[in-house]
C-alpha cells in the first residue's frame, strides 16, 4: 500500500514537471532590440565674407586696392573680375564709380559682400557761350556803317553824324562789342600828312561815339593814310570813296 502511494506521488510530480515545461514552451519569443538610430548628417555653416577698398574715392585714372577675406568658402567671385582666391588683394582702375560685389559659396550656402568705389570724373569745361548781345558781322555792318569826309577835312558831315548816332545806339545796346576805326585818305598829298589826317578822321568818329555814351575803352583807332585805297581812279567819285572811316569788330 505504501509502495502504491509512493508510485502515485512520483507520477504526479512527473506530470507537474511536464506541464510546467509545456507551459514555458508556449511563451512567445522575445523580439531583438532595435538597431541604434542612424546619426543625422552634420550641417555645414555658410561662409563668411568681407571686402574693402583703399582708397574708396579716387580721381579718374588712379588705382584702388581691393582686399577680401572669407572663411569656409569653396568658391569666391567678384563681379567684373571673375573667380578669385578665397582670400586676396587686387589692384583695379575703374573708369567710373563701381560697386564691387563679392559672392562666397560652400555646401552650406552663399554669402555676399559689397564695397563701392567712387571715381571722380573731371567735367569737360563747356565752350563759353557767345555773349547774348554779340553781333554777327552782317548785323554789325547793317547798323555801324562807314562814314565819309570832304577833301582835306576830318569834320563830320550831317550824314556822318546821323550814321554815328545810329552806330552809337546799336553799340550801346551791345556792350560786349569792341570796335576798330580805321582812318583813310585819298592819294593826294604826302604819306606823312595823310597818316595824320587819317588819324584825325578816326579820332573824330571816336569822340562822337563817346559823346553818344559809348565807353572809349571799347574803341581802337588806326590810320592807314593813303596806303590802302578802295578806288584807284583819279576821279572825284573815286577819291570820295577813299576819304572815309571804316568800322569793324575788334577781335
Amino acid at each position: 500500500m505504501i509502495a502504491q502511494r509512493t508510485s502515485l506521488r512520483n507520477k504526479a510530480a512527473l506530470v507537474a514537471t511536464l506541464a510546467l515545461l509545456a507551459a514555458s514552451g508556449c511563451h512567445k519569443k522575445q523580439a531583438a532590440p532595435p538597431p541604434p538610430a542612424a546619426m543625422a548628417p552634420q550641417t555645414v555653416a555658410p561662409p563668411t565674407a568681407s571686402i574693402t577698398a583703399d582708397p574708396m574715392s579716387i580721381d579718374l585714372g588712379q588705382s584702388v586696392v581691393l582686399n577680401w577675406r572669407t572663411t569656409n568658402a569653396t568658391s569666391v567671385s567678384i563681379d567684373g573680375i571673375g573667380q578669385v582666391p578665397v582670400n586676396g588683394t587686387q589692384t583695379v582702375s575703374p573708369s567710373s564709380s563701381t560697386n564691387f560685389h563679392l559672392v562666397a559659396t560652400n555646401a552650406g550656402g552663399t554669402t555676399e559682400a559689397n564695397v563701392r568705389v567712387t571715381v571722380r570724373v573731371p567735367e569737360v569745361p563747356a565752350a563759353p557761350p557767345a555773349p547774348s548781345n554779340m553781333s554777327s558781322d552782317a548785323e554789325f555792318h547793317a547798323h555801324v556803317q562807314d562814314i565819309f569826309f570832304a577833301y582835306d577835312s576830318y569834320d563830320l558831315s550831317a550824314d556822318a553824324k546821323a550814321s554815328i548816332s545810329t552806330a552809337a545806339a546799336y553799340l550801346n545796346a551791345h556792350p560786349d562789342i569792341k570796335i576798330l576805326i580805321g582812318g583813310y585818305c585819298d592819294d593826294r598829298g604826302s604819306a606823312a600828312y595823310n597818316i595824320t589826317l587819317g588819324e584825325n578822321r578816326a579820332n573824330a568818329a571816336k569822340s562822337a561815339l563817346v559823346a553818344a555814351g559809348m565807353d572809349g575803352s571799347r574803341i581802337r583807332v588806326v590810320s592807314y593814310g593813303k596806303e590802302k585805297q578802295f578806288c584807284t581812279e583819279d576821279t572825284e567819285s573815286c577819291w570820295q570813296q577813299n576819304r572815309r572811316d571804316q568800322f569793324s569788330i575788334d577781335r
